[in-house]
């Protein structure tokens, strides 16, 4: 009895003193999207084709960072002209401003799991703080690749105009955007 109590007690002090996990962001199950206003009479939305990134997590005590970074080029609003507006300096500006980061550390941690990262966004190279809403973080085994993997869905809101961002302000559109996350990481180990 006093080997089993000895055993469990590693196995605890084991736990609490993990180390964060590496994983790798999946680009071809991530999708981060956004929703604009349209003049105050529709929703534009869609989505970016390409991002990569990096999270350490400790599943032990829900601490971790992350780092994403999404190019703006890939902004698809299922629509080829407006794609291609997207692109240019009325609104992303992509030859000048290429990519868009976040960078951030898991927060608000409620059951062992965050509920929030706050961060940085820098974006059209302007950056300031943004928080992201965990709607849910869960970890499994990758049934095929052998390794632990990590989903997420995250949800904020942003002032475009703050990021230098003001195409249509002076037709009265909304500068909101709400950009919602989908992600899957696996370990890299």
């Amino acid at each position: 009895m006093r080997l089993a109590l000895s055993f469990a007690g590693l196995l605890i002090a084991g736990t609490a003193h993990a180390a964060p996990v590496t994983y790798k962001i999946d680009p071809d199950h991530t999708f981060p999207s956004f929703e604009a206003d349209h003049m105050g009479i529709s929703v534009w939305r869609g989505k970016f084709n390409k991002s990569s990134g990096t999270v350490h997590y400790d599943k032990a005590t829900g601490s971790g960072d992350l780092e994403i970074t999404v190019l703006p080029a890939s902004a698809d609003f299922g629509q080829d002209a407006l794609n291609k507006v997207a692109q240019g300096k009325e609104l992303f500006d992509v030859k000048k401003f290429p990519k868009a980061t976040y960078k951030g550390k898991f927060d608000k941690v409620v059951g062992g799991v965050p509920t929030e990262v706050a961060g940085e966004l820098t974006l059209h190279g302007v950056t300031r703080p943004v928080t992201l809403k965990l709607n849910w973080l869960k970890c499994i085994p990758h049934p095929m690749l052998k390794r632990d993997m990590c989903g997420a869905d995250a949800i904020t809101t942003i002032q475009r105009d703050q990021f230098g961002i003001d195409a249509g302000k002076d037709w009265h559109f909304n500068m909101d955007v709400t950009l919602r996350i989908q992600v899957e990481a696996v370990a890299t180990q």
